[in-house]
């Protein structure tokens, strides 16, 4: 399957598809397709991994998407602004952030992830129930803002504010640290905790998260008449 991602900060990926071909998205996930593609929605892997999946911030039911023919596409667009990442799942597995998932290749296999610690699910930023990718074929997933990816080193960590941790190989060492020091907690403007990241594996850091712009949003939004 041939893809090609395009649109800048407000991106869109389109698949295009050789009869028999498909790939699958959450249900709404279509923006355009040609005319000779089949659509069959249901919940993939029953009820409980559609329960998984409203948890992790994806929808119940997904919707398959078949070529008929050759030389048809279908065009997926992102949600917020940012950028879409293409992963080749079989060098995974890989954990993505809440609601990242976009759409994929049948070969994937989308379910949820819970990362370890209780620290890590309450602080680290993308909660207690995170996105997994395993199996073979291309993902497409979602990152807010701009998009970093880094290859880490055995042994080579990274420190990351809470939250813009997108994805990473499941191979690398997911945890989340106090911030040392009295006043860097109180004047730092970071927060109690930092997520760090250990190698080896790659890690996508995105440059802004939903709830952060929204929150810089707030305060220009007109206000209600008393």
């Amino acid at each position: 399957m041939r893809h090609e991602i395009f649109g800048g900060n407000l991106p869109a990926v389109t698949m295009h598809l050789d009869a028999g071909e498909s790939m699958y998205t959450q249900s709404g996930g279509l923006t355009w397709m040609t005319s000779d593609i089949s659509m069959q929605t249901n919940m993939k892997g029953g009820l409980l991994k559609g329960l998984g999946r409203m948890l992790s911030g994806d929808s119940m039911f997904m919707a398959t998407y078949t070529a008929e023919s050759a030389g048809q596409s279908i065009t997926c667009a992102s949600s917020f602004p940012g950028a879409i990442v293409a992963l080749d799942v079989a060098q995974g597995p890989y954990i993505c952030q809440k609601s990242a998932f976009l759409c994929a290749q049948p070969e994937v296999v989308l379910s949820t992830y819970v990362p370890p610690g209780v620290k890590a699910g309450l602080f680290g930023g993308e909660g207690f129930i995170l996105q997994e990718l395993t199996g073979s074929g291309m993902a497409f997933v979602e990152i807010d803002g701009s998009v970093k990816e880094i290859d880490l080193q055995p042994g080579e960590k990274l420190k990351v504010n809470t939250g813009n941790v997108a994805a990473f190989e499941k191979r690398v060492k997911y945890s989340v640290e106090t911030v040392k020091g009295f006043k860097n907690i109180l004047f730092g403007g970071e927060g109690l905790f930092l997520t760090t990241v250990e190698g080896p594996g790659k890690v996508f850091l995105q440059t802004i998260t939903m709830p952060g712009f929204v929150e810089r949003m707030i305060p220009f939004l007109p206000k209600p008449e008393k």
